[in-house]
């Protein structure tokens, strides 16, 4: 893996290199094996913690873990083409726009002792600014090679916090074109909701039971690449305890040998029967 500028990222993406980097401030990762017609993104897997921020957080490090999305950049991590977050939601939020991605309150709670810098909050929100312009290049690319293109936006939630019966699996459709994309979404539903689990773990899937799709990465690409579906894909946390933190790794690697085989079966129905 090679440690490289955003530019240099950039450059790289436009010259159809194949490469994998980690950003130069080590905010994102990205791998490129080859330019499939597909992205993997998994923008809430990071946990690290800018160290000037520790002491002024109310948050424990478990409580930050419970709200992150760990193991689903391992669950896409075989796929030609994945771009991860490596820093924590609680430093700045790949997922929301630029102006609310720095928490002050997170889940109920105050997170800062004392309101941020104006350095610590420039600070986070360039690494926010970067990961959008290397990702806008990426997509732009894929369409531009092959007029369109498909993003898995991989996410996780804890589905202990309910209180009611929930899915293993959650699509949230609310900001794509149905009319041009709701079969495709209903074919990605089947695909996950007819995975084998280890463990006697049901997968079962639904549209817009829990989420319904509102994050900022789908709605970016989705604004600026009318050729492009992203489906934000939610496995709810059967992986680990969410309790505890113990993570089981052989339904990770259950879900990524199977995702081996369903991504790029639902990219390749995408190609083929979208204009």
């Amino acid at each position: 893996m090679l440690r490289l500028s955003v530019s240099n990222i950039i450059e790289n993406i436009k010259a159809q290199i194949p490469f994998e980097a980690v950003a130069e401030d080590y905010s994102f990762t990205l791998k490129i094996d080859s330019y499939a017609p597909y992205i993997c993104g998994a923008v809430h897997d990071g946990h690290q913690f800018r160290k000037s921020l520790w002491e002024n957080c109310l948050h424990t490090e478990y409580e930050r873990w419970y709200e992150e999305d760990p193991c689903t950049k391992e669950m896409v991590q075989s796929h030609p083409i994945v771009i991860a977050g490596c820093d924590s939601r609680f430093e700045y939020d790949l997922n929301r726009a630029p102006e609310t991605a720095i928490y002050t309150d997170a889940w109920g709670k105050q997170l800062w002792k004392n309101p941020l810098s104006s350095e610590e909050r420039d600070m986070s929100l360039q690494k926010h600014t970067d990961f959008y312009r290397v990702a806008h290049a990426l997509v732009q690319q894929i369409e531009l090679m092959y007029g369109k293109a498909i993003v898995f936006d991989m996410h996780s939630y804890n589905w202990k916090r309910w209180d009611r019966q929930v899915p293993t699996w959650n699509l949230g459709t609310t900001n794509i074109d149905h009319k041009r994309f709701w079969s495709l979404v209903d074919s990605w539903r089947y695909k996950l909701g007819a995975m084998q689990l280890p463990n006697g773990i049901e997968s079962t899937s639904k549209i817009n039971d829990t989420f319904q799709g509102n994050g900022y990465f789908l709605k970016y690409i989705t604004k600026n690449f009318e050729n492009t579906l992203v489906l934000a894909t939610e496995i709810s946390k059967i992986y680990c305890n969410e309790l505890t933190g113990i993570r089981f790794p052989e339904v990770v690697r259950s879900v990524e040998e199977q995702l081996k085989e369903l991504i790029p079966l639902q990219a390749e129905e995408f190609h083929q029967r979208t204009l």
